[in-house]
């Protein structure tokens, strides 16, 4: 049976979408935080565990392959039960203790680009090359920083990188403070200027520039990630971070995008809705679509019609497709646009008009209809706002103008 531990913890199902997992981890990690419920250190260990795996779309795939042994021992099983290899990670994790493999080293930072990409690169697909800015290990001093031996521990802060001041605020009382060591910068240990090594100066480091090559796949959507494993800033005894790219879709003149399908809008004339049209527009991969409407079958203002299988790609099947939407507006002609004649002439083509009786009697009154604008709404609230307060200056409540 599949081991799916990681997703209890975090209460989500095995299929669950990357904004799922994301989501319920900050509600849970705001829930156990131990600043807000100091009993639950190991419950909040154990969701900060679980969002690591299930987050990392590799860990991902190898733990549903593999389970908690698998991740443990590179895909290949392992002698742990579960609980064990829990109990086991989190050491390692959070130093701890239990584990056989003792502390790794730390991990640094990952480093954030986004790449603005277009809609047509997400469609056919493109391969970006993007230059980076790193820090290395430094070749020549092999990340040391000097001559063999001539690091030597921070006299000052006694290699621990912080400096202990004290104050005295009250008889028998002191206050403590932690400050960075100016002498070693923080680094618990120090080179004199002789000895350092003539490359780095005795950084250790050495920046350098990379260009990575960056494919963004057919179907891939905004805000999607593409990991360079390893690849950000180096330093001695630290993991190296992730380079992670995150995609930024640019606006589109003719097509927005919905999940796998494509909607365009299109303008039509009176004429075209109702006796038919034909149009060519270009899609993302440089074809050209002939879309025809058959005369007789009347286009609505704002109806959407549907081109099946002319849509996005769909992410790793790229083969299937999702559906290209055209949503209508009718382009009506202007006043007065026909002689009497021709109106007539149009009017016997239509259905007829509906059946109007004229009424009769005192009550009837003819009114004339006029072009309505907002700043024709606003006038009226404020004319009526107006009459409201002069009625009521005037006569008061319920005094009313007799009709001559």
């Amino acid at each position: 049976m599949a081991d799916s531990k990681l997703y209890d913890i975090l209460g989500v199902s095995r299929n669950a979408s990357e904004s799922e997992i994301k989501r319920n981890y900050h509600k849970l990690a705001k829930e156990f935080h131990p600043d807000k419920n100091p009993a639950a250190g190991d419950r909040f260990k154990e969701i900060s565990f679980a969002y690591e795996v299930l987050s990392d779309p590799a860990k991902r795939k190898t733990y549903d392959k593999f389970g908690l042994k698998g991740l443990q021992e590179g895909g290949q099983g392992g002698g742990l039960s579960t609980d064990d290899l829990l109990g086991h990670i989190f050491g390692d994790m959070f130093g701890m203790g239990g584990g056989s493999r003792g502390r790794g080293r730390a991990r640094g930072e990952d480093t954030i680009h986004p790449l603005k990409v277009t809609l047509e690169d997400m469609y056919v697909g493109k391969t970006a090359k993007l230059q980076l800015s790193k820090n290395v290990i430094c070749g020549p001093c092999k990340g040391v920083g000097g001559k063999p031996g001539a690091v030597v521990s921070c006299r000052d802060c006694h290699g621990q990188g912080i400096k202990v001041t004290y104050q005295q605020i009250a008889p028998n009382m002191t206050r403590q403070y932690q400050s960075r060591c100016p002498t070693c910068l923080g680094h618990g240990e120090t080179i004199s200027d002789k000895d350092k090594c003539p490359k780095c100066k005795g950084k250790k480091v050495l920046n350098e520039i990379k260009i990575l090559e960056v494919h963004v796949e057919k179907g891939m959507k905004e805000g999607q990630k593409i990991f360079f494993r390893g690849e950000g800033d180096q330093q001695p005894d630290v993991q190296p971070g992730d380079v992670i790219i995150i995609l930024q879709q640019k606006p589109h003149d003719v097509f927005q995008r919905t999940g796998d399908d494509l909607i365009m809008k299109h303008d039509i004339t009176l004429t075209e809705a109702l006796c038919g049209f034909q149009f060519v527009v270009q899609h993302l991969d440089g074809r050209e679509l002939l879309i025809r409407h058959p005369p007789g079958v009347v286009i609505k203002p704002g109806d959407l019609k549907g081109i099946q299988g002319e849509g996005m790609p769909q992410y790793k099947n790229p083969f299937e497709k999702g559906n290209l939407y055209v949503k209508f507006n009718i382009v009506f002609p202007e006043n007065n646009f026909g002689t009497e004649e021709q109106l007539q002439k149009i009017e016997s083509i239509l259905p007829p008009r509906p059946a109007f009786v004229m009424p009769t009697g005192e009550d009837v009154e003819e009114v004339n209809m006029m072009e309505y604008t907002a700043s024709e709404r606003s006038r009226g609230r404020e004319e009526a706002y107006a009459s409201d307060d002069e009625e009521t200056m005037h006569g008061g409540p319920g005094m009313q103008c007799a009709h001559q």
